[in-house]
């Protein structure tokens, strides 16, 4: 069901993006009196799942969810319907338009694609705001996995600067966003009230760098372990379907429960118990859970650990309930320019991440992913949030790789057009058609690429 979830997502949002994408090739080449023989929602490659001709223009989807394209009369294109090109130029074909209105027609995609990015960020700022948790509200500190504190992050720490950025809000992406991206060699926290800079080495930016790592940030907010939930085992199926309660469960704890240790051990916060429980591993084996209901009364609870030495409680992961969280309010027109600002860190990261690939600092076979690395970003759960934050980010980022001077995308017809304006010159037919298959074969190659490249972490 989750799988279902993701991929309605991902479709739903490519389909945003890719029919207001064409749009921005569409109207302006309709505005110039250009003919759009097709405008396709994904490839259809031999087939189409449909298509309707309205006017002069076949609407259609196809069955290729990778893209989409508008079929341009005189246009040298992915289609490489070369035939058109051997007749004599028409006043309504592409080819015959002043290089200006080519040029606007060409980068009208990208201009949407980053309009819409920037709207969308606008509008989730003007309806959610922004909640964050201030560093200094921290009241137990930060949790570091095993990467944060092998360069000296220890629980209970603040962490309140990378380099010389401060972090007024508790954001540990921003910090690894610092790291990788930015090149930042050194982290600040504070411990009983002293400051202590922690030294971030080259090694560490490479390893955090790598496609499976995306998911570790170095630290995360500590919690007491209040339960929130039980996990299940069942087996079987639809109505055949059994389940067994968890160990916990099955022993009497109840949600809203405060678990502070077991066997002796205070342990009140859920990942030093989740660690501990982990590294004694008692497998099948009784426990004594020592923890607090309504606040106020303690006891101790015997609990069977399962054969994998858990007690499948999970912890509530609403921040919330343990630290005073702030929230930034936006009116609607200064929504625009809080969407403008994280446009601008948005694309600025990008250009600094792909400068490192071309450097070798980052590994492109680490950071390359397809369509299966897209939808694993999706919630598993249908979140608005989540989706419309991801779209916009897509969107960027198509309009950041379209812009890319390779022929076949739109930068590289933008490239041989400024070519033409600057030069008066204007690349023939067939060097345009020869081109563009170089630049599509290189597109689809890198396509295949990254399809392979998720496919075998799949199997890791």
């Amino acid at each position: 069901m989750e799988i279902l979830i993701k991929v309605g997502q991902l479709v739903l949002s490519l389909s945003i993006l890719i029919i207001l994408h064409e749009l921005g090739h569409f109207l302006p080449a309709k505005w110039f009196k250009t003919k759009v023989e097709k405008f396709y929602l994904f490839f259809d490659p031999w087939f189409e799942l449909f298509k309707k001709k309205i006017g002069e223009t076949e609407y259609g989807i196809g069955w290729l969810p990778l893209g989409g394209y508008v079929k341009i009369a005189g246009m040298v294109d992915e289609s490489f319907d070369t035939e058109q090109l051997k007749q004599e130029p028409q006043p309504w074909e592409f080819r015959s338009k002043p290089a200006w209105q080519r040029l606007i027609i060409m980068i009208g995609g990208v201009t949407v694609n980053f309009f819409l990015g920037w709207f969308i960020y606008s509008m989730m700022f003007f309806t959610w705001g922004e909640e964050y948790v201030p560093t200094r509200n921290l009241t137990y500190g930060v949790q570091p996995d095993s990467l944060g504190m092998a360069i000296g992050i220890q629980p209970g720490d603040l962490v309140i600067a990378v380099d010389t950025y401060q972090l007024d809000r508790f954001d540990p992406l921003k910090v690894k966003s610092h790291i990788v991206i930015d090149g930042s060699r050194s982290i600040t926290v504070e411990r009983n009230g002293q400051p202590i800079k922690l030294a971030v080495t080259k090694e560490l930016a490479s390893y955090l760098a790598e496609n499976k790592n995306k998911d570790v940030d170095l630290f995360s907010y500590r919690r007491p372990f209040v339960v929130a939930g039980f996990g299940e085992k069942c087996s079987g199926m639809l109505w055949w379907k059994k389940c067994e309660k968890a160990p916990a469960e099955k022993a009497g704890i109840l949600k809203g429960d405060q678990i502070i240790g077991y066997n002796g051990k205070y342990l009140p916060f859920f990942e030093e118990f989740f660690n501990d429980i982990a590294k004694s591993s008692p497998k099948d084996t009784d426990i004594q859970v020592k923890l607090v209901r309504n606040q106020t009364d303690t006891m101790d609870i015997t609990v069977h650990t399962d054969e994998n030495g858990k007690i499948g409680a999970g912890p509530d992961v609403d921040l919330s309930k343990f630290y005073k969280l702030e929230k930034q309010e936006y009116g609607f027109f200064e929504s625009f320019g809080a969407g403008w600002k994280r446009v601008g860190t948005f694309l600025g990261s990008q250009l600094k991440a792909y400068k490192k690939m071309f450097t070798g600092d980052i590994k492109v076979t680490e950071s390359l992913g397809s369509f299966i690395t897209i939808g694993s970003m999706f919630s598993p759960t249908w979140d608005w949030r989540s989706f419309w934050g991801l779209t916009a980010m897509l969107s960027l980022v198509l309009a950041f790789i379209n812009l890319l001077p390779i022929p076949a995308l739109d930068g590289g017809h933008v490239m041989f057009l400024l070519f033409e304006a600057l030069t008066g010159k204007k690349p023939s037919d067939k060097f345009m058609e020869i081109a563009t298959m170089v630049g599509f074969v290189i597109l689809i190659s890198l396509m295949v690429f990254a399809v392979g490249l998720d496919v075998s972490r799949l199997f890791k």
